[in-house]
């Protein structure tokens, strides 16, 4: 799951929204001297990602695009389905996207203090171009995947998986429909033991 899945994942705490946000630059276990809700945001995204790789949903929509992009194929699909639960938010939540992510934008600065390095340096870029409300659009998510291709080490060309996202649009709508129903079950169980 990408940015948006993530934050929604993590239910009303603030915090923990924050480490489930911020997990990707923190590596192994060196994540004891964040305050103990960002350190359950960090447990509940790996759970999340853990679950994830391995669901043969989320694994049915990589093998669509395996061929072209080979292990860049998740990191395309977690963008989709981004797409999905934005183009779809009323389905999920009875706040407008817009309210939630600026919400989500706020709650960043007013802990700006504990976000990690790589956050900080991103906060602006991602409040001016408001990333969690581009990806209603495959403009917004075409934006993100050739930002994420001048990233990358290697030649990863993601930004031409918007043909196959256009080509098969209701199958992976579907596909993420199916599986985001057991992720939030999966979520919501997890919270329960942090």
């Amino acid at each position: 799951m990408n940015f948006l899945a993530h934050i929604y994942l993590s239910g009303d705490n603030d915090l923990m929204k924050i480490g489930n946000f911020m997990t990707d630059g923190i590596h192994g276990k060196n994540f004891d001297a964040f305050p103990m809700e960002i350190q359950k945001g960090i447990i509940l995204h790996r759970s999340i990602d853990t679950f994830t790789d391995a669901h043969p949903i989320f694994r049915q929509s990589t093998k669509r695009l395996h061929a072209n992009y080979h292990h860049y194929s998740g990191i395309i699909v977690d963008i989709f389905y981004d797409h999905f639960l934005a183009k779809n938010w009323n389905n999920y939540s009875n706040e407008r996207l817009e309210d939630f992510s600026e919400r989500f934008y706020q709650s960043l600065r007013d802990n700006y203090d504990i976000l990690t390095l790589k956050i900080q340096k991103m906060l602006p870029y991602m409040t001016a171009h408001n990333w969690l409300v581009s990806y209603k659009t495959i403009e917004g998510i075409e934006s993100v995947l050739a930002k994420m291709d001048t990233r990358m080490k290697r030649e990863s060309n993601m930004q031409f998986s918007i043909a196959e996202l256009r080509s098969y649009y209701s199958e992976f709508e579907q596909e993420f429909t199916a599986f985001f129903k057991k992720l939030i079950i999966h979520s919501n169980q997890k919270i329960q033991t942090l």
